[in-house]
């Protein structure tokens, strides 16, 4: 097969929007691709058809497949099974799951539950136990919903805030990563 035949494929998490691959296809491999529903690719180094995830099991479903401006490059935007790269990242790029600031937030208030600090009302709910986790997040949830009730969308943010940052720490206390959470979200909504 010659260079010319192949095209750039930039491959995109359909969710996160981050950047997960590039791999090359041509006629066949997209046509494969379409109608299975994974990405297959044209590989120049074994010269021949690839699905990404024969042999580890990592494949990359799609849901969408789009031509730039140009009409030289696909992005195809796939929902991953598992680590992207062959050597166990989560991108070829050598990048980690995009995490945000509950992410960050997450990690606070689990160094506060290792290590207790005098005068941190986090680690003061560890103290307390879990009865008094959940009983705050209970409270909280309440106060979403009185604030969503009344209109008031100042309140509402601010309630809300403090609904997440309790079921944060009640997910950590029965060792529950926010990670979980968000891959079971996730699997929720992808495309059927």
């Amino acid at each position: 097969m010659e260079q010319q035949d192949l095209t750039p494929a930039i491959i995109q998490h359909a969710q996160t929007g981050q950047v997960l691959m590039l791999g090359y296809v041509n006629d066949e491999s997209l046509a494969k691709t379409k109608n299975a529903g994974r990405v297959t690719f044209y590989s120049r180094s074994k010269q021949r058809l690839w699905t990404k995830g024969e042999t580890s099991g990592n494949f990359l479903n799609v849901v969408s497949i789009q031509e730039d401006c140009d009409r030289d490059t696909f992005l195809i935007k796939v929902i991953p099974e598992g680590e992207t790269c062959h050597k166990g990242t989560y991108t070829c790029f050598g990048e980690k799951e995009p995490h945000g600031f509950l992410y960050e937030l997450q990690h606070v208030i689990q160094n506060r539950k290792k290590n207790p600090m005098k005068g941190s009302y986090t680690s003061e709910l560890f103290q307390v136990g879990t009865k008094k986790i959940a009983q705050k997040v209970g409270e909280e949830a309440t106060e979403v919903i009185l604030e969503a009730m009344s209109k008031n969308k100042t309140l509402l943010i601010e309630e809300s805030s403090d609904l997440l940052y309790h079921l944060l720490v009640l997910l950590i206390d029965q060792q529950v990563d926010l990670g979980e959470v968000e891959r079971a979200l996730m699997k929720r909504h992808q495309p059927r």
